[in-house]
């Protein structure tokens, strides 16, 4: 397939600039059939009705950090530079993406505050590995979020380290947010365990490759970078139990979807505990075999989030999806509205 069959045109005053108020975003509920999708316009308000006593609904707890960290400036430079930490080797070396990474060379030590610095390790094609020594602890105070480009800010915000972080989120280590999961409430979860449904923590850290952009023209060409999950025991038993009582998992977002279709493949058909790596590229043709319905936001044309959805609902249902979000004025990407689809029938 070709990367331009996942093209959509976007007015660019339906990406959304600002966080919704959580539990009160838009909400498309997508149904595939024989012809065209059914689509019903709702509230997130409203998502714990659209769930079933017996559904398990899997949520990625990651926490992002506050990623994006800058460097004094050496000498006569008057510019800092710029760190965005992609991956953590262990808790004190980091590959990171640096801005100009000309500035930097294998032996340089940058420094960010009196109390952390960092000595660069190596330099790749795209990639600055550092060590950081000092107080780690700084990175929280230092670092911004990572917003997404598309997200136009003057200056950082200080509130963003709280709007772009799920009220859920638990493990430390993403360098962006699962953002199907700003949703939600801790009331709505609350709504959500009364009706009987299962909610079962997973762990994916977001990383660069849930937000590489594919540049090959097949797309089968392209590559994703691998990102770290963890399924605990008792995560494992729940979706085991379900995937043998025929009970449906909905996922949210992305991310859960790629941890728990990685997992099922890497157990032969049952999930194990424990810690793993992912780098599954999840296109149409695809064959799911642990979820069954997906919330998840709009995502940018020719993505491999977008080639995701087209995955589980249709490539023409996700097409035809799209054009009514648009027509309908849903806001898109990050801080936009939702939907809730239903997986695609084989064969339709």
């Amino acid at each position: 397939m070709l990367r331009t069959d996942f093209s959509y045109d976007l007015p660019e005053d339906l990406i959304a600039q600002e966080p919704r108020e959580r539990g009160r975003s838009r909400m498309m509920v997508v149904t595939p059939g024989d012809g065209p999708p059914r689509i019903e316009h709702d509230s997130f308000a409203n998502f714990a009705s659209r769930l079933s006593a017996g559904d398990v609904l899997v949520i990625n707890d990651t926490r992002v950090i506050p990623a994006r960290l800058f460097a004094q400036p050496k000498g006569a430079m008057k510019n800092p530079i710029e760190f965005l930490l992609t991956r953590e080797r262990d808790p004190v070396t980091w590959e990171t993406w640096c801005r100009p990474a000309k500035r930097v060379k294998p032996g340089d030590v940058v420094t960010f505050s009196d109390r952390l610095s960092a000595e660069v390790l190596e330099k790749e094609e795209g990639t600055v590995v550092i060590r950081f020594a000092g107080d780690m602890q700084e990175i929280e105070h230092l670092g911004i979020p990572p917003l997404p480009p598309y997200i136009a800010r003057e200056q950082p915000r200080e509130s963003d380290k709280e709007s772009y972080q799920t009220v859920y989120a638990a493990a430390r280590g993403a360098i962006a947010a699962p953002t199907a999961g700003l949703h939600f409430t801790q009331q709505i979860l609350d709504d959500i365990a009364a009706r009987g449904i299962e909610i079962v923590r997973i762990t994916l850290h977001v990383g660069i490759g849930t937000f590489k952009p594919v540049k090959v023209d097949r797309i089968e060409e392209h590559r994703m970078d691998s990102e770290r999950y963890d399924i605990t025991a008792a995560a494992a038993d729940q979706l085991n139990a379900a995937i043998a009582e025929k009970r449906p998992i909905v996922a949210v977002g992305t991310t859960s979807v790629r941890t728990l279709e990685s997992a099922i493949l890497a157990g032969d058909g049952c999930f194990v505990a424990g810690h793993g790596e992912t780098s599954i590229f999840i296109t149409p043709g695809f064959t799911f075999r642990a979820v069954d319905r997906l919330l998840t936001n709009f995502h940018l044309p020719e993505s491999t989030l977008l080639m995701l959805v087209s995955a589980f609902a249709g490539i023409e249902t996700i097409r035809n999806v799209y054009a009514e979000a648009i027509r309908a004025r849903y806001l898109f990407y990050s801080y936009g509205d939702c939907m809730l689809i239903t997986k695609q029938v084989l064969g339709v």
